[in-house]
């Protein structure tokens, strides 16, 4: 019986030590947590291997991510497959509607006053200047103003109502009776009437020659200067009644209705749109600015603002449109990142700080957190490592065992 406990004791001893020796070394990777003291002398072998190297290991971790998994070129493999146009799309349209749920909901209507101030420096300050800049270019609003002249004044004719009351403005108030009677003086000078005369004897022939060399217009002219200084009421009731019994309000009336640039010659056209182009031009770049910079101030800009935001929050075209406009941006992005991605991702690892990350939360995570994750994944290795410990102590001690029996 002793014989036979020779035997049986090395093998069971060797399992038994080599499992809770593996057991052993396993939990002083991490235990004990905080070194422990006699006295003033630190213990051997405490803290555990881990908690006393996590700042380094946490250096390590960081360094073999950054060096291996986490390198640039992957972080811009990485950055393409996040940043895919639809992915883009969904965040920039995801956006959008919450920039106008925000809009919406300003009850401070904090954008109506910025967009007033837009508005208000762009029309006092930013656009008269550029269009006193662009003023100055030959070809400034060319096809504009050419086109409005083609459309609108070439093909331009006032109708009946119009032309009556035209002609009806130009007989009472351009050429009333006595602004023609003063005409008629202002015109029958003594050297007037002495040329018509003298016109009169030279170039007529016949019976009007008979009459105009015994009798002359001269008198019958200078008789009708003077009547129209000493009878200013009734030569104006004479004019006056002279214009309708001669139709000159109907008369002008139908050469109004008639007339058109249509009927003038091509090259007179072309003269008349070259001048109305210069003309413009000139005018804007003179009086443009001042012209805008006026109309700025004089404009209620904030009242203007609020009723644009209420328009856009309503507006079904900007609602159905935030699809297009989202996917247009995301394509832009994606030509963007397609020819700088590089540089972008170089730029954003020193921002992002990924190691300094790492080692900063490894390093802030007490050791029982780290051994409870580190037994989270590898509990089962771990626990194979002592049951091959056990295992191979049971062999040593077997052998140890046979070696005994040899002998």
């Amino acid at each position: 019986m002793p014989d036979l406990w020779i035997l049986i004791i090395p093998p069971i001893a060797g399992g038994i030590i080599g499992y809770f020796t593996n057991d052993l070394a396993i939990q002083m990777l991490f235990r004990p947590y905080k070194p422990i003291y006699l006295g003033k002398r630190r213990l051997p072998f405490t803290p555990g291997l881990i908690p006393r190297n996590q700042e380094r290991l946490a250096k390590r971790i960081s360094d073999t991510i950054m060096g291996s998994l986490l390198t640039p070129q992957e972080l811009q493999n990485l950055t393409k497959r996040l940043l895919t146009p639809e992915r883009v799309q969904s965040a920039l349209l995801w956006l959008l509607r919450l920039a106008i749920e925000q809009i919406q909901a300003d009850k401070e209507q904090k954008t109506a006053k910025i967009l007033a101030e837009i508005l208000r420096d762009l029309f006092s300050n930013s656009l008269p200047r550029l269009i006193q800049v662009f003023a100055k270019r030959e070809d400034f609003l060319k096809d504009q103003i050419d086109r409005i002249f083609d459309r609108v004044l070439l093909d331009f004719r006032l109708s009946d109502p119009q032309a009556r009351q035209f002609a009806d403005w130009l007989l009472q108030v351009v050429l009333p009776p006595d602004l023609l009677r003063q005409a008629m003086i202002d015109f029958l000078t003594d050297r007037n009437i002495e040329i018509i005369d003298a016109g009169f004897r030279e170039k007529t022939s016949g019976t009007t020659w008979v009459v105009a060399n015994l009798f002359g217009v001269k008198n019958s002219l200078a008789r009708l200067r003077t009547f129209c200084l000493d009878e200013k009421e009734i030569t104006n009731a004479r004019l006056k009644e002279l214009i309708l019994s001669l139709e000159i309000r109907d008369r002008l009336r139908r050469w109004l209705q008639n007339l058109s640039l249509e009927n003038l010659p091509l090259s007179t056209v072309r003269q008349l749109r070259k001048t109305t182009r210069e003309t413009v031009r000139i005018y804007i770049q003179d009086k443009g600015g001042n012209l805008v910079q006026g109309l700025g101030t004089s404009i209620d800009w904030d009242k203007i603002s609020i009723i644009l935001i209420k328009r856009l929050q309503n507006s079904e075209v900007l609602n159905s449109s935030l699809e297009t406009i989202s996917w247009e941006l995301a394509l832009i992005l994606e030509r963007y990142l397609e020819r700088d991605l590089e540089k972008v991702v170089a730029r954003a690892i020193p921002i992002l700080a990924i190691d300094r990350v790492i080692v900063d939360r490894v390093s802030a995570t007490s050791p029982a957190q780290l051994e409870t994750t580190i037994q989270g994944i590898v509990k089962s290795e771990l626990q194979a490592i002592v049951t091959l410990g056990g295992i191979l102590g049971f062999f040593i001690g077997l052998l140890q065992s046979i070696f005994l029996m040899l002998r």
